[in-house]
């Protein structure tokens, strides 16, 4: 009976999926992020079908409350549907600036209308359509089955949450040291870029090792052992990033959500 209930759920989620594909909705920011609309997708995950952006996302909004100030330089690598974007540009202000990368088109059309529909309390919010990667140039992007939040560049496994893929597209690949070479330097990065986070902080030395911003980074599994020893030797400590500041201890490893801070 479990079983025939998990499949019935399974199939009903499939359904809710594919009908979620291209649905645009109206949501609010909560008040403390100043109350205004902005465009969602449940084609990137079923949540939004639901009001209460943040629900699952309140370290958002925490981490920017506690790292940024006014006037602060934040880079969103993976921007999905902007909700970090949106907080890194309440709290940096009207004199700060955001640099949110979305290589998936259609979240990155969605993401600069709302975007350009924010008023001047909000750090301006630049879209780029670039994918974070070792190296700059065309590459490979699976658009995902089941929602467009756990889309992938085609030479990582990307996130089991995936479903596969519903095709593939070319987009523009760049690094964070490109980037760097372009711009002023970021007092937070952060990076979610569903298994590719390997790849994109080894396009990131002189970022590190120089502009040395805090990085707020989703590290999946596989890749956790090597992306530690790399941030060590660029000489950042390691944290929860779920945990309050009160209660943070060093870690030994990158946990999913990691906060790393340069010593």
């Amino acid at each position: 009976m479990s079983g025939r209930a998990g499949t019935h759920r399974l199939s009903l989620r499939h359904l809710a999926e594919r009908a979620s594909r291209d649905v645009v909705l109206r949501r609010r920011l909560p008040v403390e992020l100043g109350g205004h609309r902005v465009l969602v997708t449940p084609d990137a995950s079923l949540r939004f079908w639901l009001p209460g952006l943040y629900r699952r996302d309140a370290m958002f909004v925490d981490r920017c409350r506690e790292l940024l100030r006014p006037g602060d330089a934040v880079w969103d690598v993976g921007a999905d549907v902007g909700l970090f974007a949106y907080a890194a540009a309440w709290f940096s202000g009207a004199q700060g600036e955001v640099l949110a990368l979305e290589p998936d088109p259609w979240l990155a059309a969605l993401l600069r209308r709302s975007a350009g529909a924010l008023p001047a309390a909000f750090a301006p919010i630049e879209v780029s359509e670039l994918a974070v990667a070792d190296r700059s140039g065309p590459s490979s992007f699976a658009v995902a089955s089941r929602g467009r939040a756990t889309s992938h560049l085609s030479e990582v496994a990307g996130s089991t949450q995936s479903g596969g893929s519903r095709g593939t597209i070319t987009v523009q690949a760049t690094t964070l040291d490109r980037l760097l070479a372009k711009r002023r330097a970021p007092r937070l990065v952060k990076i979610d870029v569903e298994g590719a986070e390997l790849l994109c902080l080894r396009g990131a030395a002189d970022l590190l090792c120089d502009a040395r911003p805090v990085l707020l980074c989703e590290v999946d599994a596989p890749n956790r052992q090597a992306i530690g020893e790399l941030l060590a030797a660029a000489g950042y400590q390691l944290f929860d990033a779920e945990a309050a500041p009160a209660e943070r201890q060093p870690l030994a490893e990158p946990a999913w959500n990691t906060l790393a801070i340069p010593r």
